[in-house]
Order: C-alpha cells, then structure tokens, then sequence
C-alpha cells in the first residue's frame, strides 16, 4: 500500500511503500487485547503487602482464661476478627506478568501497525528534526499537522533538539524505533513514522 510522506511543515514529499504484511492485516482485537494486557501486567511493581497474624505488632499473651467467661474462646488477639490483628489471606508481594509466545507479540504488533493505517491515523514524516529544538516552534508544526493526540516514531537515534522539544508537550510521546510498543500505539489518537521508522520496521519483519 502507498502513504504520503509529509515533512513538518505540513508539505508532501513524495510516497512510500508499506508493506502489506505489517500495514495491511485485518486488525484483530483479541491479539491486541491479550499484548496490551501482557504489558500492563507485567509492568505491575506487586510490591503490595499486607501483614498477617504473625507479622502484627501486638502481645502474644491469652485475652482472658480459657473457661468460666460465657463467651467463646480466643488465644492472643493478633487474629484476623480483633481490630489491629493480622489480615486473612492478604496480598504478598510477587509477580503479575502473564507469559505470551513471542510470535503472538510480534503478530499484535503488526496487529497495531495496521488498525492504524486502516483507521487514517497513520502519518509518514520525511524527519523528525527541529532546527532551533523550541518547544513552541515545534508546536506550531504540530497544530499544521493537526497533531494533539500522537505517538512519533523515529529511528534507531532520536534528534536530541527534536525529543527535548517535544517533551514539554502534553499528549505527545516521541520513541526511537526499538522502542516502539503496543500499548503506546494504542493510547495515543494518530500514530506518526518517519521514514527511518518504517525502513528499521520493516527490516525488522523480514
């Protein structure tokens, strides 16, 4: 499929073959919906950690004797029913991430790759650079690009004027091309490759 290269003042320069196999599948919310969960899972810290009965700070002594009182039962008072005991079956730290087989990974990303360019929210930049590295400058090319909501993609290397320009702009997320995910694509409204971008995915996917 061909996509119109644009630069970043909003002027066309020329075209670009995408590949079918990596932007033309038939997007598959599943995939997509099994990847983003992976991701989010496995980002989890589970540092979470409630105390139990033995971990509470309270006495260890017997409340009251073991007969004669009318009432039940009950040993020293770190057990779940008394306040300040111990919780029941809480929360311990350990691991949230799921696993899923790297072919499946690879696929949701092509997967991703290609709702975008299904949907019309898939721009193809000539080069991410900025001259002068101004965030308001960068802004200005952004709103001729009618870019609010976007995840920009570049090469193995980020132009260091670019991304520190683009930092400062709400909504705006700028990744080098190993870096790209799908739970970025997702979120963010457009999605924007340069031609470096698509050159290294395309390499990628061979």
């Amino acid at each position: 499929m061909q996509a119109n290269v644009t630069t970043l003042d909003a002027t066309p320069a020329g075209s670009v073959e995408l590949r079918d196999d990596i932007f033309g599948l038939e997007p598959r919310q599943d995939i997509l919906h099994r990847m983003v969960r992976y991701q989010l899972l496995k980002r989890m810290a589970g540092t979470h950690h409630a105390k139990d009965r033995s971990e509470v700070n309270v006495t260890g002594r017997k409340m009251y004797r073991q007969k004669g009182t009318g009432g039940a039962r009950h040993g020293d008072k770190s057990v779940p029913q008394w306040r300040g005991g111990g919780k029941a079956f809480g929360p311990k730290p350990r691991s949230h991430a799921i696993d899923l087989p790297k072919k499946v990974r690879a696929l949701a990303l092509r997967h991703a790759l290609s709702a975008k360019a299904k949907s019309g929210e898939l721009i193809v930049l000539d080069k991410a650079e900025s001259a002068d590295g101004k965030t308001k400058s960068l802004r200005q090319a952004f709103e001729k690009l009618q870019l609010s909501n976007a995840l920009i993609v570049d090469g193995a290397e980020l132009e260091p004027k670019f991304a520190r320009a683009a930092r400062n702009i709400p909504n705006i997320d700028v990744l080098p091309v190993q870096g790209i995910n799908v739970y970025d694509i997702l979120r963010r409204r457009k999605l924007v490759l340069t031609k470096a971008a698509v050159e290294a995915l395309e390499a990628r996917f061979k």
